[in-house]
């Protein structure tokens, strides 16, 4: 709903008419609409760090930029690219996840120590320069990448494109 209506269409009402409920349902279980995102926000950083555990997992193994690829292919699907979207509209919810204990930027924050700890894990595997500065070149990653996905609007970029980035960003990185 979030992808196809955007962050204006997503109310309270919009959200229990698509989900065929009564709008005193979601109040039922939250106290308000932005709890509500919060808790979806939430559920999205829970699958991110799962993500960041399976990334740093492979390290060793395979192409550095292939495996950064595929993360960030999965990290801004759609939804994903929305919900950075609907944090950066609502200033309660960003308040509501700071005090959770999120990134500053939630979501984007994460993705972003999400590659920061992978590449410190290939640099001790020898595969990034040692003296490579992975604090900066994980947010210079996010960053360029998140652009790539938010320019398609209904579609992700082609994976190419993405590996293009991620090469160039760490051209001088890689081992």
């Amino acid at each position: 709903m979030l992808v196809r209506d955007g962050v204006t269409g997503l109310t309270s009402r919009a959200v229990t008419i698509e989900g065929g409920v009564a709008k005193g349902v979601l109040h039922r279980h939250f106290a308000d609409f932005d709890a509500f995102l919060a808790d979806l926000v939430l559920d999205r950083i829970a699958r991110v760090e799962t993500q960041a555990t399976a990334l740093r997992n492979a390290a060793g193994t395979g192409a550095v930029a292939d495996n950064l690829t595929q993360a960030l292919m999965v990290l801004f699907e759609p939804v994903m690219v929305s919900i950075v979207v609907l944090v950066i509209a609502r200033d309660e919810l960003r308040t509501r996840l700071r005090a959770a204990g999120t990134a500053r930027f939630p979501l984007v924050g994460e993705g972003a120590a999400m590659i920061a700890g992978y590449l410190r894990v290939e640099r001790d595997h020898g595969r990034i320069a040692s003296d490579a500065d992975v604090d900066t070149l994980a947010p210079a990653l996010i960053g360029a990448a998140h652009l790539l996905f938010t320019e398609r609007k209904g579609s992700q970029p082609e994976p190419a494109a993405v590996h293009k980035v991620v090469t160039t960003v760490l051209a001088s990185a890689l081992r």
